[in-house]
């Protein structure tokens, strides 16, 4: 007798196929609805003290409230420094960025030779593009030079005017009064803190 477990034709044999307990044939599931199925939810992140997240609501925080966030806080502080800043800076007729591209480039004459604009932008950690604006407007008010490099043209070497000079003399002690008195509140601790910036800011400047 031949084998029955043989399919047609010599072909092997089909696997049987499954049937629920109504004794209805399963389907596999389509490739669709394998493709929808719902992801494992994450855990949520703990706070910051090692807790669970605070639930807001509409949201879930690591930290229990703004007060202990410290990138809000960091916000916060910049935002009040920068109005101390640009108050000081109000008589003088500057910005504040462009006080510190004319002071950066005088630090960096001072440190070795005039900058490039590459350079001056790493230095004071200020976008490219608005580095260039800015010192287009500086040099229109004739407070810095702007020249080819002889080793390449394209390449701007940056210098203080005098005039550039006589304005850095007179904002410098106006912004620095202003340091002194919003950093106060670190009191004894202004040496760690000027630390904490400097490892904040990703360098020694």
């Amino acid at each position: 007798m031949a084998d029955r477990r043989k399919g047609r034709a010599g072909h092997a044999p089909t696997e049987p196929t499954a049937r629920s307990s109504t004794g209805t044939l399963d389907a596999s599931p389509s490739p669709e609805k394998a493709r929808t199925r719902t992801p494992a939810v994450e855990p949520a992140p703990e706070s910051a003290s090692g807790g669970d997240s605070t639930d807001v609501g509409c949201f879930s925080s690591r930290f229990a409230g703004p007060a202990e966030s410290p990138g809000l806080l960091l916000w916060q502080a910049t935002n009040a420094w920068q109005r101390k800043v640009r108050a000081a800076l109000e008589p003088v007729g500057v910005t504040h960025v462009q006080f510190v591209l004319l002071a950066s480039i005088g630090w960096m004459e001072h440190a070795g030779g005039a900058p490039t604009q590459a350079a001056l932008a790493r230095h004071a950690r200020t976008d490219a593009m608005m580095t260039s604006q800015v010192l287009r407007a500086l040099e229109t008010r004739g407070l810095v030079t702007r020249t080819p490099a002889p080793h390449d043209a394209r390449v701007r070497l940056l210098a203080l005017t005098d005039a550039g000079r006589t304005l850095v003399a007179r904002a410098l002690p106006r912004v620095e009064a202003a340091d002194v008195a919003f950093f106060a509140a670190a009191g004894a601790e202004l040496g760690e803190t000027v630390a904490l910036l400097r490892r904040l800011a990703g360098g020694d400047g």
